[in-house]
């Protein structure tokens, strides 16, 4: 059996929306993805596993509708969730728990710094080898999710500010690529995000933090 056919079953229609199909792997993704976001905002450690699996199901999505970027975002967010996983156990000082903290100034010149490059890059990218038609904002987006999930891997409470910013963009994205239930989802994706904002500044650990000039 072929990969294409292993897949076959979630790329097929469930229902449709507007006139634009939802797929199982796209209904997945919405349950998954609300539920990861919920974890995270109650600093759960089984968010990293099931956001594995939600950002698998969400990579085919992304590729069926030619959101490139996104596509690859999502093998990244393996990665990225495996190392998150391993940061909330045993990335604090002395292989403790991680807590929550503010983003030092060398935190976000380096995540500002790699936002722009990446935003840069892909927009190049995809301009030249793809036939994206929102080459940009995709690779925006995807810039601005690195930027959060990294962020999230170090319980830096600055990180949902990122995934709002983000969550604005990527509603009428999904909107305009006939993905309205994902689009659907990142609404409710902005209000967790807005709660997971609050819980972690509530938890906020408080830590002198040193200043290079």
């Amino acid at each position: 059996m072929t990969l294409a056919e292993l897949l076959d079953p979630l790329l097929r229609p469930v229902f449709v929306i507007a006139g634009a199909p939802t797929n199982w792997a796209e209904l997945l993704g919405f349950a998954t993805g609300i539920l990861t976001v919920w974890l995270v905002a109650r600093q759960h450690l089984w968010n990293w596993p099931i956001s594995v699996a939600n950002v698998i199901l969400l990579g085919l999505v992304f590729l069926t509708v030619g959101l490139y970027a996104d596509a690859a975002l999502q093998i990244l967010y393996v990665a990225l969730g495996l190392y998150g996983w391993w940061q909330w156990l045993y990335g604090g000082a002395g292989r403790t728990r991680l807590t929550v903290r503010r983003t030092d100034r060398a935190e976000w010149a380096a995540l500002i710094g790699g936002g722009v490059a990446a935003t840069i890059a892909l927009t190049i990218t995809l301009i030249t080898w793809t036939n994206s038609t929102v080459p940009f904002w995709d690779a925006l987006t995807t810039a601005l999710s690195l930027m959060a999930t990294y962020g999230q891997t170090r319980k830096l409470v600055e990180s949902w500010w990122l995934w709002i910013v983000a969550d604005l963009i990527y509603i009428p994205l999904y909107v305009h690529k006939g993905l309205y239930l994902t689009g659907a989802l990142y609404v409710i994706f902005l209000a967790l995000c807005v709660s997971g904002l609050l819980a972690w500044r509530r938890d906020l650990t408080v830590r002198p933090i040193s200043v290079t000039a």
